[in-house]
């Protein structure tokens, strides 16, 4: 078994991930699968925190939200993600993985609210911790949640996980011949627009110098290979 290169990552899912196929709510296969991967890399020894999105539910700037308030569409969306933060706690536990969910928007019986030294000791116990409710802020995304949360509790990486292998300079999905990056830096994230995480998410890694590194969640193993430092995906780093 090779040896993690991360002792703490932060890892950032979205809510599609969950919904794997359906494109709404959430997949029980699917999550189930997701736990079992988190699980066995867990084993590994790597403190794992995870940011979930709320997209397979609600998203603030989605076009269901088209014709309500900002603030009140976002504040939805940061439910939504509590939600899968619970969805995600429940089969994680059923792996044997213990896990706590932490908030940014108080809800005491069902989650805790997020305290960072709480959070810390959580990891250091050997707990997954899930961190919902994005910044307990409107107009900020999940992406700048995860990288937020990943600086307060002083992650080792960013792990972005998606459903291509890496950063392109245009949708492979869409466009045959788009290339893709092994390693980028911040600035040309931010200089070429790609669609990576946010603006805001992307600048606070680079003030810090918090690698991210963006891969394919739908490869079975491709957790595990990133933690022990295989080339997979992209690097995002100064």
């Amino acid at each position: 078994m090779s040896t993690p290169i991360f002792k703490r990552v932060l890892l950032k899912l979205s809510g599609e991930a969950l919904a794997a196929n359906q494109g709404f709510g959430i997949d029980a296969v699917r999550i189930h699968e997701i736990a079992a991967e988190l699980g066995e890399v867990h084993a590994l020894g790597v403190q794992i925190a995870i940011v979930v999105g709320g997209g397979n539910f609600f998203r603030g700037v989605a076009e269901q939200a088209r014709d309500m308030d900002r603030v009140s569409a976002d504040h939805m969306g940061m439910l939504a993600t509590v939600i899968n933060a619970l969805a995600l706690q429940n089969a994680l536990e059923k792996q044997g993985v213990f896990t706590r969910v932490q908030s940014a928007i108080e809800m005491n019986q069902v989650a805790e609210p997020f305290i960072r030294r709480r959070a810390i000791r959580h990891l250091e116990k050997g707990r997954v911790v899930i961190f919902a409710g994005g910044t307990g802020n409107p107009y900020f995304s999940t992406d700048t949640a995860a990288s937020l949360r990943a600086m307060e509790i002083k992650a080792d990486a960013i792990l972005k996980a998606t459903k291509v292998d890496g950063i392109y300079d245009a949708d492979p999905m869409l466009v045959k011949d788009a290339k893709k990056f092994s390693e980028i830096t911040y600035l040309d994230v931010l200089k070429l627009g790609l669609k990576v995480m946010d603006s805001t998410a992307i600048s606070l890694c680079k003030d810090n110098n918090l690698p991210i590194i963006v891969f394919n969640l739908n490869r079975r193993g491709n957790i595990r290979k990133v933690l022990i430092g295989e080339k997979v995906g992209s690097l995002v780093s100064a």
